[in-house]
């Protein structure tokens, strides 16, 4: 595996916006969001999608670390909403 700061998009970006890329105190930032079952029971209909921020220019090491990941927002599931 390779962090993303060595893939191609990220240079890909840097190449199409290289003032961003030239300020160091500028972040990149990773929306992940996951749905997953409060109960662990997949008859019951409560579920939720945590919206979490990471900061991707750190090293890979620190990257997925607890204390480097931000819960923005908690979406309720689908079925909630009715």
């Amino acid at each position: 595996m390779v962090h993303l700061s060595n893939g191609e998009t990220w240079k890909h970006f840097n190449g199409v916006h290289p003032h961003f890329s030239a300020e160091s105190r500028n972040m990149y930032l990773g929306l992940c969001i996951d749905e997953f079952n409060l109960f662990r029971s997949f008859a019951a209909p409560y579920s939720c999608c945590p919206v979490i921020l990471t900061i991707y220019n750190l090293s890979p090491g620190m990257c997925m670390r607890l204390k480097f990941m931000f819960l923005s927002t908690v979406i309720l599931g689908l079925d909630n909403l009715g």
